[in-house]
């Protein structure tokens, strides 16, 4: 049990963590939920990564979040006759429709709604914004540009147009097979990428309902536009750097990051920071300090969670990446500094009953020094709004739902496990004290926080709060 860490790790598997072995290994050195990237690798390998996982879930008894990636509408050039082309700076490319092989003057963009959303004067930036393109004309079915930025572009590269507002839905054709084999296997988190107004939200909620938790990816410009609103129907939210990285300058990645991890934890909902976060650990043992400063500032903003993709999926020191990512973790929660931030960036509570108690245990677990809370849930929220509040105690989290066990791993704090229903506060809190005392949370002689929703397993209820003693 990792007592002493409250943000969470997630780590992306792939080719180079795909063995049950090799999944061990991971979560040994500190991964707590683990993400299938649907944009690459076949049904079949997601399937033996799935059930590797959860066979040491039931080998240890302790819940581990399952999050798949949904592709979304990834937007590419065609194919060139030489499999890549020379463009130079200054030059025109017409973009169009044809299928047929471009060269340098033309490249084929098979995507209809492009020329729809683009206007004269808009940039169109290719290979993750490596090279960039004016608009100078726009018909129905091509734009005609000159070379702002040159360099080589091979074929099938990645296509993002700043600003532009595209007329197509976050969900693919691909994406609909791939999220109906995804709630078929059981996944507990479907991140929904490309995200730009809270309808595609709406539209995979209508169709996941309660299988899955919702976290819907913020990489597009526009979705900042509606921050709340999407933030208010997803379950979690991902602040996915790459694209967003792209679409706009660096130099606003840094101040949006907190925006929304500030908008994340205002709504009480889990935020991840995403991508690039130990990039050298693809193909070195250590990351650069760059990199350990940029993982240590996403924890001291208050992450949910911090998330590792290439340097777990495909790199060379997968277990190292993950321990390495711990390391920082822990180094920044022992920070003085640290509480410091975290109370200074609290959200005020809402006007319920159930955060004025959430609120209280907090204040109680401090004013009296309990080893920790202990929520009873159903649904989870009781352990959502602990973690909101951002205790400086863990959070026990006990819950006779295997799915929403699954899910509290992405939480701030929580360590979840699977418990039977109780249903007297006596027994609640003999078990209770039980739990925290086998889970090594708590000592005997020490105290702790509880708190639960009455009657029993009503969702969302929480209205009670009880101090007990560890025997």
């Amino acid at each position: 049990m990792n007592q002493r860490r409250s943000a969470k790790i997630i780590a992306t598997l792939g080719p180079a963590s795909t063995t049950p072995e090799q999944i061990r290994a991971l979560h040994a050195a500190g991964a707590d939920v683990f993400r299938m990237n649907f944009s690459h690798g076949e049904r079949a390998d997601h399937r033996a990564r799935y059930d590797a996982v959860r066979r040491l879930e039931r080998e240890l008894g302790r819940p581990i979040g399952i999050l798949v990636d949904l592709q979304g509408p990834k937007i590419r050039v065609g194919k060139f006759a030489g499999g890549k082309v020379a463009l130079m700076a200054g030059k025109p490319l017409r973009l169009d429709l044809d299928i047929a092989p471009g060269d340098e003057t033309r490249a084929p963009l098979p995507h209809p709604e492009v020329f729809q959303a683009l206007a004269p004067g808009q940039l169109v930036l290719l290979d993750d914004g490596r090279l960039r393109l004016k608009v100078e004309k726009v018909g129905a079915d091509f734009a005609d540009t000159v070379v702002m930025t040159g360099g080589t572009l091979s074929e099938r590269k990645g296509v993002n147009l700043p600003g532009a507002i595209l007329p197509l839905s976050a969900l693919t054709e691909k994406d609909l097979r791939d999220l109906d084999f995804a709630l078929t296997l059981g996944a507990d988190w479907i991140a929904l990428s490309f995200v730009q107004r809270p309808d595609d939200v709406a539209e995979l909620r209508k169709l996941v309902g309660n299988r899955a938790a919702i976290m819907a990816k913020i990489e597009k410009p526009q979705a900042l536009d509606r921050l709340d609103q999407i933030v208010d129907l997803s379950d979690a939210v991902m602040v996915a750097r790459g694209d967003l990285g792209v679409e706009l300058p660096p130099e606003d990645v840094p101040s949006l990051q907190k925006q929304i991890v500030r908008a994340g934890r205002k709504a009480g909902k889990p935020v991840v920071v995403a991508t690039q976060m130990l990039e050298s650990m693809v193909r070195d043992p250590a990351p650069t300090r760059a990199e350990a400063s940029d993982v240590a500032n996403a924890v001291y903003d208050g992450a949910d969670a911090v998330m590792l993709s290439a340097e777990t999926a495909s790199g060379a020191y997968p277990a190292e990446s993950v321990a390495m990512m711990d390391r920082i973790i822990r180094r920044v929660e022992h920070d003085p500094t640290y509480r410091l931030i975290m109370d200074a960036n609290h959200p005020p509570p809402q006007a319920t009953a159930a955060d004025a108690i959430t609120l209280a245990a907090r204040e109680v677990a401090q004013t009296i020094g309990a080893a920790c809370i202990v929520t009873y849930t159903s649904s989870g929220s009781t352990a959502q709004r602990a973690s909101r509040e951002r205790p400086a105690v863990p959070i026990l989290c006990l819950t006779g739902r295997t799915q929403t066990a699954r899910r509290m791993t992405l939480a701030w704090g929580v360590q979840c496990y699977f418990s039977h229903d109780v249903s007297t506060i006596d027994e609640m809190v003999a078990y209770a004290q039980e739990s925290a005392k086998g889970t090594g949370i708590a000592k005997s002689g020490e105290r702790i926080v509880i708190t639960a929703g009455m009657p029993f397993g009503t969702p969302g209820a929480t209205n009670m709060l009880r101090v007990a003693w560890v025997e």
